[in-house]
């Protein structure tokens, strides 16, 4: 019989062994309070593996997830096997500024920092001995203001970096803040997609139209329930979604509201929560969920900081009917218990077999969400 290792002393050798760069997916999971989350009925969560300060999720072959981080300075590449279980946690990256973002396409993983992107060639072969990061492109702006990028390939094989507004309200060069770009996967002909964006830390593309819909923060200290937190589609390039003049398509900023009217700008497809932060947002293009999710938009939400009762902490889900937002619901919940909460949702991916993850930047984890089925005599 196995003498079990005390948490302590098991804590502390995860500890050592991430030092070293690799992390093992063991223990931890009674900290977790998996228990507490609230999902329609047939569904189940369960903890996929431990990463420290988790962010944006990308998946690359062989059969490895890539997971930013927003305070750490690191980047991390979790080992899975056939059944999409987590093996090993290699650490591939450190040192570098917020890199939030992760995008990976043909064996190079892409990096956000917050001035510049940059790469790591080949790294599904070397994840025990990953290359030094490889600038890509000219620099970005270099405010830590909203500077934290999401980034991903979209059908065109371009890949799009946001770059967020460097204040909480004010009128920043359009040319380079609050706006949308996108480059070529050499970092050349970039290209100014969309303006009017006050920090978008999520986007996808519609699996059969191919348009851009992205998460927008409002902006704070406007009260508890204003703005709204916007949901928005890119039906063209060259939109312009209202910041810093108009929040969610009819409300006038108290600064730069009479500048510019509201109806100049592109309405949010679904106002969401005031102050909920809605960050990483998928498209549900799996076929395990019942057929009911299918091509529907799910929207990690991260969770208020400025509010006198906490809002968010949850995965919501955002119906859509023609092509357009038609619904908005709670799918997961829990993180928040009370005023207290123990978790925060930050990313979505689906992964090949359907299931659904979630990053959870605050516990440092990986969650797996799967349909099991309605029980037998429900």
């Amino acid at each position: 019989m196995k003498t079990p290792i005390p948490p302590r002393l098991r804590n502390a050798i995860a500890g050592l062994l991430l030092l070293l760069g690799a992390l093992p997916l063991a223990g931890c999971a009674e900290r977790l309070a998996l228990d507490s989350i609230r999902l329609p009925p047939g569904f189940a969560i369960e903890l996929l593996a431990r990463v420290p300060n988790a962010r944006g999720m990308t998946l690359g072959e062989p059969n490895v997830l890539y997971v930013g981080s927003m305070n750490d300075g690191k980047v991390y590449a979790v080992e899975l096997d056939e059944a999409w279980r987590a093996g090993t946690v290699h650490q591939i990256a450190s040192g570098l500024k917020r890199p939030v973002g992760v995008a990976w396409r043909d064996g190079t993983l892409y990096v956000s920092s917050v001035d510049r992107i940059v790469k790591l060639e080949n790294i599904g072969q070397r994840l025990r001995a990953p290359p030094p990061p490889v600038q890509v492109g000219p620099a970005f702006p270099g405010e830590t203001h909203h500077g934290w990028k999401y980034i991903a390939f979209g059908p065109d094989g371009w890949l799009y970096v946001p770059v967020g507004a460097p204040c909480n309200i004010c009128e920043p060069d359009p040319e380079r803040y609050a706006a949308l770009f996108r480059m070529k996967a050499d970092g050349s002909e970039r290209q100014l997609m969309a303006r009017g964006i006050r920090n978008t830390v999520g986007f996808d593309w519609h699996p059969t139209t191919g348009e851009l819909w992205f998460t927008d923060n409002g902006r704070d200290m406007l009260g508890d329930d204003l703005p709204p937190d916007e949901l928005n589609r890119l039906d063209r390039p060259g939109r312009h979604f209202g910041y810093p003049y108009c929040h969610a398509g009819n409300l006038p900023d108290e600064d730069y509201g009479k500048q510019r009217s509201c109806g100049e700008f592109t309405p949010p497809e679904q106002k969401l929560g005031a102050h909920v932060a809605a960050l990483g947002m998928r498209f549900y293009t799996g076929r395990q969920f019942p057929e009911s999710y299918s091509n529907q938009i799910f929207i990690a939400e991260h969770g208020s900081w400025n509010r006198s009762r906490k809002s968010g902490y949850r995965i919501s889900l955002v119906r859509l009917k023609d092509g357009r937002a038609a619904g908005y619901e709670t799918f997961a919940s829990g993180w928040l218990q009370g005023e207290t909460a123990w978790g925060r949702p930050a990313d979505l991916l689906v992964l090949p077999d359907g299931s659904l993850l979630v990053s959870d930047d605050q516990a440092g984890a990986i969650y797996r969400i799967r349909y099991q089925g309605a029980k037998s005599g429900s």
